[in-house]
């Protein structure tokens, strides 16, 4: 909790005069620090179908702080640190898993040709930046300045009124269509160089991959992904002899270079999103491989977790919310060049024949409506198994510390988390969002230090 925030006295009279500051901290613990956690109403009651015995029952006025409280499970920094922090981990540890096995996956993903690759946007005009030599010594930009690595001017167009800003909307518009449409190409590039037809290749091997989207500071998005080849059973089944990391490579570079998605004609203009030509692949090396690398599993995953918790907020100094009317662009503190794209996505939005592309309701993240974050079923763990193994972890612990009371966090649970004899009977209801002042600063106090939360880093 940092030191400067004040202690809300009269919140916190209150509360110790009614005798139940224990039991609210034990309540707000259970948020793990969640700082706009969901306010619910309702009832929870368990029932043993055998006997119509009410084994538990559950209502939201009886709890201290007068509602179910529940994380708010926001991915973004800017929103909720503690449960952004909670995800970055996740993906963290399911990146880790299809990299060297864990979590259901077998171990011998690590013998598997895999590569970490970084697919950007083209060029929509120049921008200021902050090129090198061969030797790694930055020069003067394009404008003829040599700007720091945090001048806000990076990214942003040399002239704006040049700038494609229709282009580069669209672009991030179109994504990940792009992206679903460079893996089909990459399945068709390596059946092509093993002389298997696309048909025939499903019976050899089978593509994996994650991928995380991140904005540059241009405001366009660029992917990350680990792209690895299994067997045709996916991870528990050795791939094909032929298959190899420089092959893999080798066809990355010929789907990114094809792959295009047929786009709209705005104003007499034909707009086909494709990638850029700046395309980075680093093959992933184990003990298996010859040669050594500094790119190790550990440095992927984290690379990749770190940008899951990222919006474009973080890059360009645009919104962490949706835009409700233009007009509010006049008095919102972002960059000129986000306010740009965003009036370019609210004016694009208007066009019945762009309709599909949902332009307005995502013009805070420049046009782009994709998931941040999207991995093949076979690639690893999921997120949902990782949230329901934490779930299942707290609840022993709630119930190891006090069996005579279920802790707050179980209440939402499903009645298929209840024992076959029990019917879970529930009903909850919005109530609101976030903490009282005293609640919040009991919640921060009772917060501990990242990395000493007493529950495990491996779930």
């Amino acid at each position: 909790m940092p030191a400067s925030t004040p202690p809300p006295v009269t919140d916190l009279v209150s509360i110790a005069q009614l005798g139940t500051m224990p039991a609210l901290l034990r309540q707000l613990q259970g948020l793990g620090g969640c700082t706009h956690p969901i306010r619910l109403e309702g009832h929870r009651t368990d029932l043993d179908t055998q006997t119509g015995e009410i084994l538990h029952h559950l209502r939201s006025a009886d709890l201290l702080a007068g509602h179910l409280l529940v994380r708010c499970n926001n991915r973004r920094l800017t929103r909720c640190a503690a449960c952004a922090e909670t995800y970055r981990r996740d993906t963290f540890h399911l990146i880790t898993a299809g990299l060297h096995g864990g979590k259901g996956t077998p171990d011998q993903v690590a013998t598997h040709p895999r590569v970490f690759a970084t697919f950007t946007a083209p060029s929509f005009g120049p921008v200021h930046n902050r090129p090198t030599t061969a030797a790694g010594t930055a020069r003067p930009c394009r404008c003829g300045a040599l700007h720091p690595d945090d001048a806000p001017e990076l990214g942003t167009p040399l002239n704006p009124d040049t700038y494609d800003y229709r282009g580069a909307v669209l672009w991030n518009a179109h994504a990940g269509a792009l992206w679903r449409r460079f893996s089909i190409y990459l399945r068709r590039e390596i059946a092509k160089r093993a002389g298997l037809s696309q048909r025939a290749f499903k019976a050899y091997a089978r593509v994996s991959f994650a991928k995380v989207a991140e904005y540059q500071r241009r405001g366009l998005v660029h992917f990350h992904a680990v792209i690895r080849i299994d067997g045709p059973a996916g991870g528990t089944t050795p791939p094909p002899a032929w298959a190899t990391p420089d092959l893999l490579a080798d066809a990355i570079r010929a789907a990114a270079a094809t792959a295009r998605v047929p786009g709209p004609v705005v104003d007499g203009t034909t707009h086909t999103p494709v990638f850029g030509t700046q395309l980075d692949i680093r093959t992933i090396r184990t003990a298996d491989f010859e040669g050594g690398t500094d790119l190790t599993e550990r440095a992927v995953a984290s690379y990749i977790a770190k940008y899951a918790t990222k919006g474009a907020e973080t890059a360009t100094g645009t919104l962490d919310r949706p835009v409700r009317f233009l007009a509010e662009l006049a008095h919102l503190d972002i960059t000129d060049h986000a306010r740009r794209m965003i009036r370019t996505c609210w004016e694009l939005g208007a066009r019945p024949e762009l309709a599909e592309l949902r332009l307005r309701p995502w013009a805070h993240m420049l046009g782009f409506r994709g998931h941040f974050s999207t991995k093949t079923r076979r690639y690893s763990t999921t997120l949902g198994a990782l949230r329901d193994a934490r779930a299942a972890w707290r609840r022993d612990q709630a119930m190891a510390a006090d069996s005579d009371s279920r802790h707050p966090d179980s209440a939402l649970g499903a009645a298929d988390q209840s024992q076959d004899s029990t019917l879970v009977l529930a009903h909850w209801t919005f109530a609101g969002v976030g903490l009282t002042p005293g609640e919040r600063w009991l919640s921060e106090a009772a917060t501990p230090a990242p990395g000493t939360e007493g529950e495990p880093t491996h779930v």
